[in-house]
C-alpha cells in the first residue's frame, strides 16, 4: 500500500485509435504512454471525450479473459465496455493498468479458477496459493494522473481501495461513482465475494438470492 505521493511520470507519445467493441458501439479516443512508471509495466491511459477540470476516471485492470475472450466468471469486459461509453459521454480517462488476476498474473489466475472449481472463492483461491488476495498498487496510476494534468476526479469504480490508495497518493478523488452490475450465472459467487470481503458497492442481498438459486 503506498503512503507517499508518486513520483513523476512524463508522457511518452500519443496517438490516435478508433474505437469499436462487438455490440457496435465506436469511440474515438487518444492512447497514451508514459516514460518514468513507478512499476516499469506498460500500462496505458485512454483520453475519451473532452476531459474538464474534474473528469470521469476509471481504474481497469488488464483481463485476458474478460476484456478479450469474454469470459462469464467475471464482470471485467462488461465494466470495461460500459466505461468507455460513460466516459466518453462526459469526457474523461481510463487508465488500462496491466494487473493481471488482480496483479497476480494469468497463470495464477488460472490456477485460482481451478481452486474456485472446488469450491473456493476467488480471495480464498489467492491465499491457497500463497498469494495476497489482491496485490494492485495504484502508485504508477497516479504517476498517469499527474502528468495527464489531472488533479481532482470523479472515480468511476464499486471498490472502495482504489479512491483510498488514491487519495493516499495526494489524488483528489471528489466522488466515486459505481459501475452496473453484470452477474451471470457464472460470477455471482465471484461478486458476492468482493462484497464481503473487500466492501464493492454492489446489492448483496440480490447476488446472495442468485447464488443460492
Amino acid at each position: 500500500m503506498p503512503d507517499t505521493p508518486a513520483a513523476l511520470a512524463t508522457p511518452r507519445s500519443r496517438v490516435r485509435v478508433p474505437l469499436r467493441f462487438h455490440d457496435g458501439y465506436q469511440a474515438d479516443a487518444e492512447l497514451v504512454t508514459f516514460h518514468g512508471l513507478a512499476d516499469n509495466q506498460e500500462h496505458v491511459a485512454v483520453v475519451l471525450g473532452e476531459p474538464g477540470p474534474a473528469p470521469l476516471v476509471r481504474l481497469h485492470s488488464e483481463c485476458l479473459t474478460g476484456d478479450v475472450f469474454g469470459s462469464a466468471r467475471c464482470d471485467c469486459g462488461p465494466q470495461l465496455r460500459e466505461a468507455v461509453e460513460r466516459i466518453a459521454d462526459r469526457g474523461g480517462v481510463l487508465l488500462y493498468l496491466r494487473q493481471e488476476g488482480r496483479g497476480i498474473g494469468l497463470y495464477n489466475k488460472l490456477d485460482a479458477y481451478a481452486l474456485q472449481d472446488e469450491g473456493l472463492d476467488t480471495y480464498e483461491a489467492n491465499a491457497a496459493l500463497g498469494l495476497p488476495e489482491d496485490a494492485r498498487d495504484y502508485t504508477a496510476a497516479a504517476q498517469m494522473l499527474r502528468a495527464l494534468g489531472i488533479k481532482e476526479l470523479d472515480l468511476l469504480s464499486n471498490n472502495p481501495d482504489k479512491a483510498h490508495q488514491l487519495r493516499t497518493l495526494g489524488v483528489d478523488v471528489r466522488d466515486r461513482v459505481p459501475t452496473g452490475v453484470f452477474t451471470t450465472a457464472h460470477n455471482v459467487r465471484y461478486l458476492r465475494a468482493k462484497v464481503l470481503q473487500t466492501q464493492h458497492t454492489l446489492p448483496l442481498t440480490a447476488l446472495t438470492e442468485l447464488s443460492a438459486g
